[in-house]
């Protein structure tokens, strides 16, 4: 399976995607975060959010920014997201027939229980979810990503029905539930497709 990364530095609507058919091919995976391309899992995007003195103890979920720079589909070269507010997030998987491989693959993501800082103050990765969007539109089948929150653990996605394409718009939000200890925290989530 290919992997793509996307790391969540410091404090990290409704169910919409772009769905496509994708023509048969050889069985193969596909799956970009951010800036990551095909075959490269090695990118690693950071998104992050500073929070201002005012909202330390607000109770206000802030907005997280990246700097991953990919707004266009590379299927089509649609306008799909905008960034920095939002991450690209496109994963497919083809086969030439029914007896090449599963009718389906698993997208999921991975999380730490905690983002850390150099100090060891921790904060909860279920502090941050997201939303999903994309500009394309919306298609009511059932491959989509929907909003959700890290949970510390490995989380299913989407179901990705053979020679479809599926591409979101993550937007991030730290829920910024409680004081926290001053300093930066990190914290790496990993996204996957796999089908066996």
């Amino acid at each position: 399976a290919f992997a793509a990364l996307c790391a969540l530095v410091a404090f990290a609507a409704p169910v919409q995607a772009w769905t496509l058919s994708i023509a048969p091919a050889p069985r193969r995976l596909y799956l970009q975060v951010g800036n990551g391309t095909f075959g490269n899992s090695a990118v690693v995007n950071t998104v992050s959010v500073t929070l201002p003195a005012n909202q330390v103890r607000a109770g206000v979920g802030q907005q997280m920014t990246s700097d991953s720079t990919q707004s266009r589909s590379p299927y089509d070269n649609y306008a799909v997201c905008t960034p920095p507010a939002q991450i690209f997030v496109a994963a497919s998987y083809q086969r030439s027939g029914s007896t090449n491989g599963p009718a389906t693959a698993v997208l999921q993501v991975s999380s730490p229980p905690n983002l850390t800082s150099p100090g060891g103050d921790t904060i909860p990765f279920t502090q941050i979810r997201w939303a999903t969007s994309t500009l394309g539109g919306a298609d009511a089948t059932p491959n989509v990503i929907p909003p959700g929150t890290f949970g510390g653990g490995t989380q299913t996605l989407a179901v990705v029905s053979a020679n479809r394409l599926i591409e979101n718009c993550h937007a991030f939000t730290y829920a910024n539930t409680a004081p926290r200890a001053a300093g930066t925290y990190t914290g790496q989530v990993v996204y996957t497709i796999s089908t066996p």
